[in-house]
């Protein structure tokens, strides 16, 4: 089963949660506002992809972290934040097997319906 992780009122994951529904591909959502994320579930993400992909830099909330914070992020900076901020988490992210994936792309569609096979 997909563990599809986002928001309930991001339109991108509004997107993907009808494709994967008329795709038939059996998926859990979880709101990453309600259910507070562990740091456990960051650095397992982080272990499969570079942390820097999981970081929205596009939304409202990177827009108001202080520069300081911003000129000074790291891994370690990223993985405090974003459970502090969830939102600072590109979404969707996608959790199969050992394979995250982040984003709603057509590579990302592809991958997923071929390790749900």
């Amino acid at each position: 089963m997909i563990t599809v992780y986002g928001l309930k009122n991001c339109n991108t994951c509004l997107i993907t949660l009808t494709w994967l529904k008329a795709e038939s591909l059996e998926h859990h959502f979880i709101d990453i506002r309600v259910d507070v994320l562990k740091s456990e579930t960051i650095i397992r993400w982080i272990s499969l992809v570079d942390w820097e992909i999981l970081l929205n830099r596009r939304g409202t909330t990177w827009r108001a972290l202080s520069d300081i914070d911003k000129q000074t992020i790291d891994k370690e900076k990223f993985i405090t934040l974003a459970i502090e901020k969830p939102t600072l988490i590109k979404r969707p992210v996608f959790e199969l097997q050992e394979t995250v994936l982040v984003g709603f792309t057509d590579n990302v569609c592809k991958t997923l319906k071929g390790l749900e096979k």
